[in-house]
């Protein structure tokens, strides 16, 4: 269902803080005219957290409306399930192919918690869910007996797995039902893991490079393993730079570059340092983006 590549991408914002309805549609186009198979709105990337509800449900709208072909995995998640809950069901109200749920972030919450919260929101709904489990940012991890459970539940479609942990995702892999989707959540496992079985990525590079991220990554679900692994290399420099500082920190700063927003994220982030920027813009210059 989401095979390939998606894109978490930016909320830009104009100078004065606000929504920059331009600068999205631009971006979606420009996601969508180089190869992106997937849009994920409102994820970690776009600032969810600083999003008003009402702002959540504009933007998701924004992309559906602006979409031609690419379909898009709208980010709905939160730590409380009623509202997470109350999201998933606005979003699919929009008709979005599909939900990016976090799983229960600062709470931290036991695995069967965990379980009963996805539970949930796929009962919502008839939107497909991703779990979306990155340990570094909820303080817990959905383990892999709980992610293999998740994807018995109708409704629950695929994993974005971004805990680092190669063992636990080659299990999900190797054990997971027919069907049932795994997407790395880190743009430097990406190859690795698809050469393991999995379907994918959902990355925060192909915000500014999205041919070379969606190339690597179809070469890489074809077997042609050396090619892609070329881009990756390529590629690499880049995708350690853009985490510098806290995504989506550095991201903002490349592509206000680029003319999408002004740069700056909601506080409480805070516009790329100095130091941030002595590292990243050397890879930018070398990249020539």
């Amino acid at each position: 269902m989401f095979r390939g590549t998606a894109t978490a991408i930016v909320t830009p914002f104009k100078k004065d803080g606000s929504i920059d309805e331009d600068g999205l549609r631009r971006l979606v186009d420009f996601q969508e005219e180089n190869g992106v198979n997937t849009i994920v709105p409102c994820g970690s990337t776009g600032e969810s957290a600083m999003l008003s509800h009402e702002e959540h449900v504009y933007v998701i709208k924004v992309v559906v409306d602006q979409v031609k072909k690419a379909k898009v995995m709208a980010g709905a998640g939160s730590n409380c399930t009623a509202e997470a809950v109350m999201l998933t069901k606005k979003a699919a109200d929009l008709g979005v192919d599909g939900i990016l749920s976090i799983s229960p972030y600062y709470v931290k919450p036991t695995q069967e918690g965990i379980y009963e919260h996805f539970k949930a929101i796929a009962e919502a709904s008839d939107a497909p869910v991703v779990v979306y489990n990155v340990p570094g940012r909820t303080s817990s991890n959905v383990d892999a007996a709980t992610t293999l459970r998740l994807a018995q539940v109708p409704g629950i479609a695929a994993i974005k797995e971004a805990s680092g942990n190669l063992a636990q995702i080659e299990k999900i892999i190797r054990d997971r039902p027919r069907g049932f989707e795994v997407l790395s959540g880190d743009d430097a496992l990406t190859v690795k893991l698809v050469a393991k079985g999995a379907d994918g990525v959902i990355s925060v590079a192909a915000n500014c490079c999205p041919d070379k991220v969606s190339n690597m990554v179809n070469l890489a679900l074809e077997g042609r393993k050396d090619e892609a692994e070329a881009i990756e290399n390529y590629m690499t420099p880049l995708f350690k730079a853009l985490f510098v500082e806290s995504n989506p920190i550095p991201i903002k700063y490349v592509m206000g570059r680029l003319g999408y927003g002004d740069g700056r994220p909601r506080l409480p982030l805070t516009p790329l340092s100095a130091e941030g920027r002595s590292k990243l813009d050397p890879v930018l210059e070398q990249m020539n983006i």
